[in-house]
């Protein structure tokens, strides 16, 4: 039984994975918009800010309705995931991982160039690292681990 939750788990991960994949183009695509077309380029200080939290909100959006959908999908978990107390809930998650995002970003930015898309690339890796926090964050508080 405890090999089947494990299994259960991991192909839960894996599904979250992809959907928090699909979420971070569509966040991503979003940040680079706007710094691009709203802020002509500027990728630091309080132009990179509004950027990512622009992308953080399209972003969590496409996560919470995609991971409805597709990776919390067992009848309980469908329950929990309902209404607006569980979609604070993710909320709340997500905007420590925004606030994670934000200091990892701005902590990032010293160590790589401002000039060119080297802002998407340390993204990315940022991204990698807040989705674990992500995952877990919401198999806990809002799915209660089921």
């Amino acid at each position: 039984m405890k090999n089947r939750n494990l299994k259960r788990t991991l192909f839960e991960f894996l599904r979250y994975a992809i959907v928090g994949g699909f979420s971070a183009l569509v966040d991503m695509g979003v940040l680079w918009a706007v710094t691009e077309f709203l802020f002509d380029g500027q990728n630091t200080g309080i132009p990179l800010a509004i950027s990512v939290a622009a992308g953080f909100a399209i972003g969590l959006l496409v996560n919470y309705l995609l991971s409805m959908l597709f990776v919390f999908t067992t009848g309980e978990q469908k329950q929990k995931s309902r209404g607006i107390f569980a979609f604070l809930t993710y909320a709340a998650v997500g905007l420590i991982g925004l606030g994670l995002t934000e200091g990892l970003m701005h902590f990032g930015m010293l160590f790589v160039s401002t000039e060119g898309l080297w802002y998407l690339v340390l993204n990315l890796f940022v991204k990698g690292v807040v989705l674990i926090w992500n995952y877990l964050g919401r198999k806990i508080f809002v799915y209660h681990g089921k």
